[in-house]
């Protein structure tokens, strides 16, 4: 694997413009977006996105561009449950041409090879460590996949070899990170804020980002999009830049004797002294309400037991809890513990990963499908992390039902279970898939479940774009035919699984 701050500024843009790091959540896998960016690349290189603005004249005044801050839907919103209730998070798909131009705009020489320099600023403490700096796979693992074994390895080892030198470690993260990121921080990061607050020029990167960020949500300087790479990496800035803030308040301190292991907006802060772990944790509260941000309350905690509580109390609970299950039904109402126990956590997604290894190549059971089937959507409709694997499991238990009938039923009360909680228009994308090969005509009241039948559904509000590049957004094949051809009843592993078990 290779950090992307080792890249040169030409690898850095070809690597921001791959579908993986344009959206790093899952859709099935006819949903294709790298030509259409690399079209639109190829459109504007050189140039910039405002000169392909519409123009309009109003009455009796001079013309005027229409511009994107001033429109709603720019971005396509993709509303996801997060607890099976009332909390929710929005996945974006960005526009292209604004998330096109501003990969440009980055990776010029001059932009790049400042990010990079400041980013060495921010990481020149080895006592503040970041691990989550966006990485790229040199195996055949995708990069999502190896970003998760880089979390293991450094996070979670690093964590217990780090007992040996402490005795102490604090938990705890940001509460809702990318939704309160304030905009504005961005250049005081890439230009320190007395910089930025004297000089607003779009020739400063920092403010580029700035505008871009607010061109996509209607104006708002609260919030960046969440979904993909490149907004990861846009948050690292304002999360390096406190790191450097916090540094300086810790030295200010004369506190010597700690560690910090930083995974994004999770934090680690390691010490033999509890009160020196709750001080740079008081600093760090300070720095990120300058940011427009605060720790999550409820997440922090400090520890005497650095061992244990390195790693996660899911992973815990489930090394000392599994066990053989003879029976499928017996398996699941396992993990259906698991789920209630420690629900949405990475222990459950890998459970049920495993159990869909041991499902795939089941010809038939005498086990009721049906129980089967509702104690899995049991633990989806609670735990919306797990809707991907649980409509793999999904499209297997409904090619043991030979009743079409049968099929139909179940899928109906599938739905009118999910229809019961706001906000699903994620698994309603993983319910189209395990339907397609049984019924493509099975409506969703999801834009890109209905552009998977209608081309000339719009994904993204356009109009603030000439016909040049609404052409190429308009033409552009988003859903490729010769993958549904492909595709099987039953969703296949390599659709939906990171790793190999």
């Amino acid at each position: 694997m290779k950090n992307i701050l080792e890249f040169n500024h030409n690898k850095a843009r070809e690597f921001f413009l791959k579908e993986q790091s344009y959206f790093n959540f899952d859709l099935p896998s006819y949903f294709v977006f790298e030509t259409l960016l690399n079209e639109i690349s190829q459109e504007i290189d050189g140039g910039n996105i405002e000169d392909y603005y519409k123009i309009f004249k109003p009455k009796n005044g001079e013309q005027e561009k229409i511009i994107p801050s001033k429109l709603e839907g720019v971005n396509y919103i993709l509303l996801n449950n997060k607890d099976g209730k009332y909390e929710w998070r929005p996945f974006q798909l960005i526009h292209p041409a604004l998330y096109v131009d501003l990969v440009h705009k980055i990776t010029e020489e001059k932009n790049w090879n400042l990010i990079v320099e400041k980013f060495g600023e921010f990481q020149d403490n080895p006592k503040i460590i970041c691990h989550s700096i966006p990485i790229e796979s040199e195996s055949k693992l995708s990069d999502k996949a190896t970003a998760i074994t880089n979390w293991w390895q450094n996070i979670e080892q690093e964590s217990l070899e780090l007992a040996l030198e402490y005795e102490y470690v604090l938990h705890s993260d940001i509460n809702n990170c990318y939704g309160t990121i304030y905009t504005h921080s961005i250049p005081w990061a890439l230009h320190t804020k007395s910089f930025a607050k004297g000089n607003r020029s779009r020739t400063h990167v920092g403010n580029v980002i700035d505008k871009y960020l607010r061109d996509m949500s209607y104006g708002q300087t609260n919030g960046i999009p969440q979904g993909s790479v490149l907004m990861d990496f846009i948050a690292e800035m304002i999360l390096g830049y406190a790191d450097l803030e916090l540094t300086k308040k810790i030295e200010g301190s004369g506190i010597d004797d700690y560690k910090i292991l930083r995974y994004r907006d999770d934090y680690r802060i390691f010490a033999n002294n509890p009160h020196d772990a709750e001080e740079t944790t008081k600093f760090l509260t300070e720095i990120l309400i300058e940011l427009g941000m605060r720790l999550h309350a409820q997440k922090t905690m400090v520890s005497n037991n650095v061992i244990r509580d390195s790693i996660k109390p899911d992973k815990l609970y489930w090394n000392a809890k599994k066990r053989g299950a003879k029976g499928l039904q017996n398996h699941l109402l396992l993990i259906h513990q698991l789920s209630e126990e420690f629900p949405n956590s990475g222990s459950l997604i890998k459970a049920l990963d495993k159990f869909f290894n041991r499902v795939q190549n089941i010809k038939a059971t005498k086990e009721n499908i049906g129980v089967l089937i509702s104690i899995l959507i049991d633990i989806s409709f609670k735990n919306p992390k797990t809707y991907t694997i649980a409509c793999g499991i999904l499209s297997k238990f409904l090619s043991l039902i030979d009743d079409t009938d049968k099929q139909e039923e179940i899928l109906k009360q599938i739905e009118v279970r999910f229809g019961k909680i706001p906000n699903t228009g994620y698994i309603k994308i993983w319910l189209q898939r395990v339907t397609l090969k049984i019924d493509r005509k099975i409506d969703y009241d999801e834009k890109l479940c209905q552009r998977v039948n209608d081309d000339s559904i719009k994904i993204w509000n356009s109009d603030w774009l000439n016909d040049n590049i609404n052409d190429i957004i308009n033409k552009a094949v988003l859903i490729d035919e010769n993958v549904i051809k492909e595709i099987d009843k039953v969703i296949d592993s390599d659709e939906i699984q990171l790793f190999e078990y």
